[in-house]
């Protein structure tokens, strides 16, 4: 007997698919609006400023997309015929449609990532280029935090963007999910989130911070920098057809994000490691340490030759999951402990042969 597809319980596959709560919807309705293309939203002012305070940058830009704003991070740093040292499985680099490349010329020279999500301090020193015609122009250093769930040590980022401005590069963050490894750091150090967070950008020239992500907006990021860096991104931002006019509803909406939701990420965190203790006694799997909201998982043995089932298999009890190269799970702020279990059990049922 097949089971029919439920109503989905349980949506693990990324943290961008949250609905904002009933609170942040009734912050959106009560947002001051303007005119941002002309610079006057007041909402948008707000958001921005806030941001840029908190980090404690000259200037942000509230843009649509985090593609967008790391695209406008790296045209700005970037003349055409420049490049930019990035990870091989940064999301700058291979999952943002080459971006850079296509729009800007500006070419990017991907390295390998360590198990940690770091790449070499010396690959990347060997990767600067010298100052000669033959070459394109090394001109930034851009990273990830946190990469794949993990949180970058902060002794290694430290060193990477120190070695970057010793060698006169510029450093960007996408910090798509900035707010979560500053929380898992802050546990860590048993520290504050929001210093964790303003250490951690304080390392670069420029972050990218998602709001859609983990912290729940529906919509929008935020890029920081100093005020002419800035003035350059939001150029760009008008040619990548990012001005938008009342966009202060979409903004309110992180503002509230930033006031309301960036302690609560460590109950993801708590909720991933529950999923990873829980799926960790099964055999047939592979379960990665799991560190913020992020989970990999490796099918293995008789379990891998029917991996092509598992994501059907969990559809039909109402849990969704990617398993684009690897089976991921993300928790976030429509998930919860029961939510976790249900998933587990269905795991548990498909490793054991049960319909």
């Amino acid at each position: 007997m097949t089971h029919k597809t439920q109503t989905i319980k349980v949506d693990l596959r990324s943290d961008t698919v949250t609905q904002p709560t009933p609170a942040m919807r009734a912050a959106m309705l009560a947002a001051p609006l303007g005119d941002d293309v002309f610079g006057d939203d007041p909402s948008v002012n707000a958001l921005q400023d806030k941001l840029a305070a908190l980090l404690g940058f000259e200037a942000a830009l509230f843009v649509p997309t985090g593609t967008q704003s790391n695209l406008c991070a790296i045209l700005a740093h970037c003349q055409r015929g420049d490049e930019y040292i990035v990870g091989q499985y940064a999301h700058c680099y291979r999952w943002e449609g080459g971006g850079a490349a296509v729009f800007g010329s500006v070419q990017p020279q991907p390295l390998n990532h360590q198990p940690d999500g770091t790449l070499l301090l010396a690959d990347i020193e060997a990767a600067i280029k010298p100052d000669d015609e033959h070459f394109a122009r090394t001109r930034l250093l851009a990273l990830e935090n946190t990469w794949g769930g993990k949180l970058l040590p902060f002794d290694y980022v430290q060193q990477a963007t120190e070695l970057a401005r010793s060698r006169g590069l510029s450093r960007h963050l996408d910090g798509a999910r900035l707010f979560n490894a500053a929380v898992a750091q802050a546990a860590a150090h048993g520290t504050d989130a929001l210093l964790e967070a303003r250490r951690i950008a304080q390392c670069f020239d420029s972050v990218s911070v998602c709001l859609s992500k983990g912290l729940g907006a529906p919509v929008g990021s935020v890029l920081c920098g100093r005020q002419d860096f800035i003035a350059r991104a939001h150029r760009i931002r008008k040619m990548a057809g990012g001005g938008m006019r009342q966009s202060g509803l979409l903004a309110a909406a992180g503002t509230y994000a930033l006031d309301h939701h960036v302690a609560r990420l460590a109950d993801d965190h708590a909720l991933i490691r529950r999923l990873a203790e829980g799926l960790s006694k099964l055999a047939g799997l592979v379960v990665e340490p799991a560190q913020t909201n992020i989970l990999f998982v490796d099918l293995v043995g008789e379990a891998k030759a029917r991996a092509a089932e598992l994501i059907p298999y969990l559809a039909a009890r109402g849990i969704l999951i990617t398993g684009l190269y690897r089976l991921r799970f993300v928790a976030h702020l429509d998930v919860d402990a029961a939510g976790i279990d249900h998933t587990v059990a269905a795991m548990r049922d498909f490793l054991m042969g049960r319909p």
